[in-house]
């Protein structure tokens, strides 16, 4: 399994400490990968520090090292209690939402990120929940992929091209072919958690792949009945770690 690298809830006022060791991890593995900037952080879960005043010159500079983007919703506001179309979660930022108030908030958060020098087609769902008229905004404005979804490569459905995650951290390291994302919230690691991923770096650092290699490739059809497995999986999902967590 070639193995792709996320980092979700990117803002300026992140756990900055955190971010910088997986920076060091990247480094160390030769690879790059895509990081899911928030436009306007108003989520307080996500506020771990004082906003850094030099969080755009970071990303450039990231950029310019061969860093990928996407837009990682707007606000990151949980406002419905909606699964939609991918449901790993049954609460969204965009899911259950009009057409036009998704595209109101796609919209401006494009904006903002142009304003700071930014510039994506890349979508990056909170919760990884969207809907079909999440989608529908989202290629009105350019944004034509996404990181989500399952299967063993990219693959092109309703207009954009998805590429698949492993919801599991312990599910992308599984020993198989194709290509998945590993996903990472930065925040919320501890030092135990640090000690696992040192050692998942090392074990695993021959299978890693930077995201702009995950972009190449050549995306494949998928079906109607291949959307209809991958809406089962996910809340076949949802519900095992509903249990879990009881």
């Amino acid at each position: 399994m070639k193995i792709a690298v996320r980092m979700d809830d990117i803002t300026p006022d992140m756990n900055w400490e955190n971010f910088y060791f997986f920076l060091n991890l990247f480094e160390e593995a030769g690879i790059t990968p895509l990081l899911g900037i928030v436009p306007e952080n108003r989520d307080e879960n996500l506020k771990c520090e004082a906003p850094h005043k030099d969080f755009y010159r970071i990303m450039d500079e990231l950029k310019q090292k061969g860093y990928c983007f996407a837009m990682h919703g707007c606000f990151h506001l949980y406002t419905t209690k909606c699964g939609g179309s991918f449901p790993l979660n049954h609460f969204s930022e965009f899911a259950g939402h009009s057409f036009e108030k998704q595209r109101k908030m796609l919209a401006f958060g494009k904006e903002k990120l142009k304003e700071y020098g930014i510039e994506t087609d890349i979508f990056m769902a909170p919760a990884h929940s969207y809907d079909k008229n999440t989608l529908k905004a989202l290629k009105e404005l350019g944004f034509d992929r996404m990181t989500d979804g399952f299967g063993k490569k990219p693959y092109r459905s309703r207009g954009m091209v998805f590429y698949p995650i492993s919801f599991r951290l312990s599910s992308s390291l599984k020993k198989k072919k194709g290509m998945t994302t590993m996903v990472i919230h930065a925040n919320t690691v501890t030092e135990a958690d640090k000690k696992r991923y040192r050692r998942i770096f090392r074990e695993y650092g021959e299978d890693m792949i930077s995201y702009s290699e995950y972009l190449e490739e050549t995306p494949v059809a998928r079906t109607v009945l291949g959307r209809m497995w991958e809406y089962a999986a996910a809340q076949i999902k949802f519900l095992l770690t509903s249990l879990r967590n009881r």
